[in-house]
């Protein structure tokens, strides 16, 4: 009881932090000098630059979020744990602290001021990757275009990373419809989301990175139970024999997306601590749950009807 409960001070205290981190990427370098990127708090900052600081993006982001959730349950049934809706409350409280301390901001006079433009963006995107790096890797969730991109592949087929990669640079082009900006700024946010992709992978591996994990367990049924029910991910069992002890074995072939990779692996970790887990990151996964396989099948089609 006392491990379950000092795992989850734990956790929710990484999450808090994780959410500073990520309120400091905006509210303390990219919202002070008037920059936008992709992703949800993007849209965020230009309807506050639009409405003239009218409409605060930590209440935007907010109430979007909070749209989004009703909207995908409603749409896609998805359920929600706990953790995703305290990192979404405590990064809107985090933003309108870190909002209100000048004395934090990347601007003339703050701590932390800089003078060369384009490491702002730079800076902006490697905090953001270890914020939410951090919040994926303890099973949380900053909500956002995460959604919008897993109702999109639900109902279309577009993979996940088309989905995030058309939202983020839609978003960082709507900078240009606001009379006060310019080429330059929509590049500055672009810069933010290369920096972005580039830390993220090594922070947790990159929001679209999967895993292919082999469990060698003795309690291989409890495992492959949970995945099942509670993870809405396939297992497949392998025949295996150890060649030392000659003796015949279960293995577990998993494919699992990042996020639910730290999840699997604490339960793993608490129904057999002796388990022993190969774990491999994988680039590309075709299939159900995963991307589609979308090249060459209407012309692979056409060249069969043509030979009947």
């Amino acid at each position: 009881m006392n491990h379950a409960i000092n795992r989850a001070f734990r956790d929710y205290l990484v999450l808090t932090v994780a959410c500073f981190i990520f309120a400091m990427a905006w509210e303390a370098f990219m919202i002070p000098n008037g920059m936008s990127a992709g992703g949800m708090m993007g849209l965020c900052t230009i309807i506050q630059y639009a409405t003239g600081g009218l409409i605060q993006a930590q209440y935007s982001y907010f109430v979007l979020n909070a749209v989004l959730i009703i909207v995908a349950v409603i749409a896609m049934g998805i359920g929600f744990g706990f953790k995703t809706i305290y990192c979404i409350v405590m990064s809107s409280l985090a933003m309108q602290l870190v909002g209100s301390i000048e004395g934090i901001h990347c601007i003339e006079g703050g701590f932390f001021y800089v003078r060369e433009t384009l490491l702002i963006p730079i800076i902006a995107g490697a905090l953001e990757a270890v914020g939410i790096g951090l919040v994926l890797r303890f099973g949380g969730s900053t909500g956002g275009t995460d959604i919008v991109a897993l109702m999109i592949n639900k109902y279309w087929p577009v993979s996940l990373s088309s989905a995030f990669l058309v939202s983020d640079l839609i978003i960082c082009s709507l900078l240009l419809f606001l009379p006060e900006k310019t080429f330059a700024d929509m590049c500055y946010g672009l810069v933010e989301l290369v920096t972005f992709s580039l830390m993220i992978d090594m922070v947790v591996g990159g929001q679209k990175t999967s895993y292919q994990l082999m469990v060698f367990s003795d309690k291989y049924e409890q495992i492959a139970d949970h995945i099942i029910k509670n993870m809405d991910r396939g297992v497949t069992l392998l025949k295996a024999q150890g060649w030392y002890t000659k003796k015949d074995r279960n293995v577990l072939l998993i494919l699992i997306s990042q996020k639910q990779f730290p999840q699997l692996s604490r339960t793993i970790k608490e129904v057999d601590s002796r388990a022993f887990m190969s774990v491999t990151q994988t680039s590309n996964v075709y299939g159900e749950g995963f991307d589609e396989i979308k090249a060459g099948i209407r012309k692979r089609k056409r060249k069969d009807d043509n030979h009947n």
